[in-house]
């Protein structure tokens, strides 16, 4: 199949999106939790196939490529969106001099690192308490797939364990 979706055979392409879009979703959201971050992962997925069908030369290998692609897609459009925060939309970051500058951007680069250490669902909390103070409990709920009634201890384990993280590594 994968070799006729490369000559171009579209039925064979439809087969393969139809068989492999679970696997590439899954992935996609292992490293992305809002909705378009994974939708345009499994996208830049499958265009990152789609230019590369003709050097396809383990076929059994499709799977994992695709799974590996999504996951580095999803990783990078997330980290993108953070990095597209202005810094003067930071009120802390405002009023700071260059060499505060500095050390708040060494600060935030470290914390979103250790973030990024935590399971799925707590680096999905940790970007939406960041990014979006605005939600209620119910939308932050609605948003992960948990009862209202789960947020808060899953909010209290994800900060114990990013203090755990940066106490070990050294921050207080």
């Amino acid at each position: 199949m994968v070799r006729l979706a490369a000559e171009g055979d579209q039925t064979a392409w439809n087969a393969l999106v139809r068989s492999l879009s679970v696997v590439v979703r899954n992935a996609a959201h292992a490293s992305a939790s809002c909705d378009a971050d994974v939708r345009d992962a499994c996208q830049d997925a499958w265009l990152a196939l789609v230019g590369k069908r003709c050097s396809l030369e383990h076929p059994e290998r499709l799977p994992g490529w695709l799974a590996t692609a999504a996951r580095r897609c999803a990783h990078r459009r997330v980290m993108k969106r953070r990095s597209d925060v202005p810094l003067a939309c930071r009120t802390e970051y405002a009023a700071a001099s260059p060499e505060q500058l500095v050390l708040l951007t060494e600060r935030d680069k470290m914390l979103w690192k250790a973030v990024a250490r935590l399971p799925r669902r707590s680096r999905a909390l940790m970007w939406l308490l960041a990014h979006h103070p605005e939600l209620s409990q119910r939308e932050i709920a609605a948003e992960l797939g948990i009862r209202p009634g789960s947020v808060g201890p899953l909010r209290r384990r994800c900060l114990d364990r990013l203090r755990h993280q940066l106490i070990t590594e050294g921050f207080d």
